[in-house]
């Protein structure tokens, strides 16, 4: 279950008429499912494997295909869909296995629409879920929290199952969890708390794997964090630069400290670094890590570092999140400024998210702030879901959609994108500021 949409009419309105605003939530939704294709990988032989997806169930008439068993992973948005999709198969008489964050994170929810449970990470499990399916005693839980998956052992993903055509990039995974631990944070973070990186030979040969498939794929690198570890993180980039392809991932600012670092990102093929800025102010960060207060006191060096980086040749996604404690109707002004003096080539901006499973959602439940406890549908980053603690819903909601309105013009895109190109072919990486 892949296609993510906003329930806000107005910002679906605004989607098909800015011509940034939707780019990166089309990308997210047209990536494939990167741990079915893992568990895919790691099933013998003789099970017969079919992938499939599904991004809108109301334009399904017939179940795709028949089957003994499927296995379904979706996103928080659209659960409840999956949950339909699951009871249609489960009519049918196939068997249904649910897992990923979301059921992780509400497993007494989805047991109501599945026979069998996978929750926290599915490697350690899964042999023994399919030894279970070929004796017909599926179990109704396979409980792997508290087990941490040792990536050395990573299986192989059937990238094969894929239809080239239908991908603009695919995904390889490197590392997971993340030191920050921001307290909105829902990525692999909450299926895998210990960070912990994948060995660099073997997300080469998944990179080679693809391009048997793809000749010249463009990359995604599915991590919270790739660089968090920079020793990892060279490694992996001297090896990624020998294999002739095009590149993207998410970090942390960080990545600006690092010149060496910076210089090998941009001979290996790196297009673009998302990073996580979350707001322009000192203010607004306080406190967004459950651990530190790491991105607070980065903030002063923030339009240092994307200069830095940019000036490399290699384009920032900055991200912000509108809605932090602490923010009033200034905040979008104050993001709508920071853009405009950084000149990044590209933004994110996004509502915040109490996703399930995260600290932030049991904050704001304590506190009596969600608008409701499961409306999961609005789980998209673009709805808002709690009574922000500075403004009303109705402020955060028109302030957001002025500042879409204005970060995606047309007008605003092709200057920040100009600023970039005229930036690169002026200045030396090398150079001092």
């Amino acid at each position: 279950m892949s296609g993510v949409r906003a329930q806000n009419t107005e910002l679906n309105r605004l989607g098909l008429t800015l011509p940034g605003f939707v780019e990166r939530n089309r990308v997210i939704a047209s990536l494939p499912s990167l741990s079915l294709l893992t568990l895919a990988g790691m099933t013998p032989s003789d099970f017969e494997v079919t992938y499939f997806e599904v991004p809108d169930l109301a334009l399904l008439e017939n179940l795709p295909g028949t089957f003994d068993c499927v296995a379904i992973a979706s996103y928080s948005a659209q659960i409840k869909d999956a949950y339909q999709l699951a009871l249609r198969y489960r009519q049918a008489g196939t068997k249904v296995i649910l897992g990923g964050l979301h059921v992780t994170a509400r497993p007494r929810e989805a047991a109501k629409y599945a026979d069998s449970l996978v929750l926290g990470e599915a490697e350690p499990v899964w042999p023994r879920v399919l030894a279970d399916l070929k004796t017909t005693h599926l179990q109704p839980v396979y409980d792997a929290r508290g087990t941490q998956f040792d990536l050395q052992k990573a299986p192989m993903p059937r990238f094969d199952l894929l239809n080239p055509a239908r991908y603009n990039r695919i995904t390889v995974q490197t590392q997971r969890g993340c030191p920050l631990s921001c307290e909105f944070c829902a990525s692999s973070i909450r299926i895998s708390p210990k960070f912990k990186t994948k060995p660099v030979e073997k997300v080469i040969a998944e990179i080679r794997r693809i391009k048997s498939v793809w000749p010249k794929p463009f990359i995604e690198f599915a991590d919270d964090n790739t660089f968090a570890s920079k020793a990892h993180g060279k490694r992996l980039v001297g090896e990624v630069a020998k294999e002739n392809i095009r590149w993207f991932t998410e970090t942390d600012v960080s990545v600006a400290d690092d010149d060496e670092l910076l210089a090998m990102l941009a001979d290996s093929g790196c297009a673009q670094l998302l990073i996580g800025l979350e707001a322009p102010d000192v203010a607004s960060l306080n406190g967004l890590e459950t651990k530190t207060n790491w991105k607070a006191g980065r903030a002063e060096r923030y339009l240092e570092a994307i200069e830095k980086i940019q000036r490399h040749g290699i384009t920032v996604n900055g991200c912000f999140i509108l809605g932090l404690d602490g923010q009033g109707p200034e905040s979008f002004d104050a993001v709508r400024d920071f853009v405009r003096e950084s000149a990044l080539y590209d933004v994110q901006v996004t509502l915040q998210t109490p996703f399930p499973g995260t600290p932030l959602y049991e904050r704001l439940m304590r506190e009596g702030r969600l608008l409701a406890e499961d409306d999961w549908d609005k789980c998209t980053l673009f709805d808002a879901m709690f009574k922000p603690d500075g403004m009303s819903v109705e402020a955060l909601e028109t302030g957001f959609k002025g500042l879409v309105e204005d970060l995606y013009s047309e007008e605003f895109t092709q200057w920040r994108r100009g600023q970039f190109r005229r930036a690169t072919q002026t200045k030396d990486p090398s150079a001092g500021h």
